[in-house]
């Protein structure tokens, strides 16, 4: 699991190479490090919009709903091909439902070449906090995803290594396909989860399920695409869940209206646009 579009929404959008068949052509040797730059290259549009239901399940299987809107932006090529300098991708998230949580947002501003900035406004209290690094593997607002989860992991903030080159995946049709299975390591002695086994399906290199690791060592978290759906010809995942075994919890996320290249711009991901009510 490199990052939660890889998880749900949000990838940086660069160039790859492609096949006569669509997928990213495979060079001499298929390394997991390669591999893992095909799931952050994948195309997931220029920017979009989302709603999102939330359910949380506690360990009485009691469930809480809540509802979200999503935008994502990421930066466009220069004319030489590249990015412009400094710029990374965007995202914020508006809670809509329940109402004592309706208001908060979570806004995500990526540095490609520095630490991300996430910040968090709580309508309550009238104010913005911010995420610190150090905070980014704590549970989002209560739910079994982390901020990590929901706005991205540094490529080379990990190590990887091929566990499997051949693996096989069964979708929600029990259709097998092909995949591979990669093992990615924190190079943050501090990370709360250091280690992550990822399953990626080769044809579209989407992460369809992921092994999480605690400091113990121990699989306490699971990650599982439940539905994946080609919409305006971008690969979404349309339903996922995450469970924590220790806390005996799970999370399920299902996207409806989803709508890519809608001309989202820079202004829409303000601070100002976050504290707006």
């Amino acid at each position: 699991m490199i990052r939660f579009a890889s998880l749900v929404l949000v990838t940086i959008h660069s160039f790859t190479i492609y096949s006569a068949a669509g997928q990213a052509a495979a060079p001499q040797a298929e390394t997991a490090e390669w591999v893992a730059r095909q799931v952050d290259k994948r195309d997931v549009g220029r920017d979009g919009s989302f709603q999102l239901k939330m359910r949380l399940y506690d360990r009485q299987e009691r469930l809480r709903e809540r509802e979200l809107t999503i935008q994502t932006m990421r930066p466009q090529a220069g004319s030489g091909g590249s990015k412009p300098a400094g710029d990374g991708d965007r995202m914020l998230i508006r809670f809509t439902y329940p109402n004592d949580i309706k208001g908060t947002a979570f806004l995500v501003w990526e540095h490609p070449e520095g630490e991300d900035e996430r910040f968090l406004f709580l309508p309550a209290l009238g104010r913005v906090r911010r995420i610190t690094g150090a905070e980014a593997q704590d549970n989002f607002v209560g739910s079994d995803f982390t901020y990590e989860d929901i706005s991205g992991r540094e490529l080379d903030d990990y190590s990887y290594t091929m566990v499997d080159q051949n693996a096989i995946w069964s979708g929600a049709d029990a259709k097998p396909i092909p995949a591979y299975r990669i093992e990615s390591r924190a190079k943050d002695a501090q990370a709360r989860f250091p280690r992550i086994v990822s399953t990626i399906r080769k044809d579209n290199f989407v992460v369809v399920h992921a092994d999480i690791y605690n400091r113990r060592n121990e699989r306490q978290k699971v990650y599982d695409v439940r539905r994946l759906e080609l919409i305006q010809a971008i690969w979404t995942l349309s339903d996922v869940t995450m469970a924590d075994s220790g806390a005996r919890t799970h999370t399920e996320l299902a996207l409806a209206n989803v709508r890519y290249n809608i001309g989202l711009e820079e202004a829409d991901f303000s601070r100002r646009e976050l504290e707006r009510k």
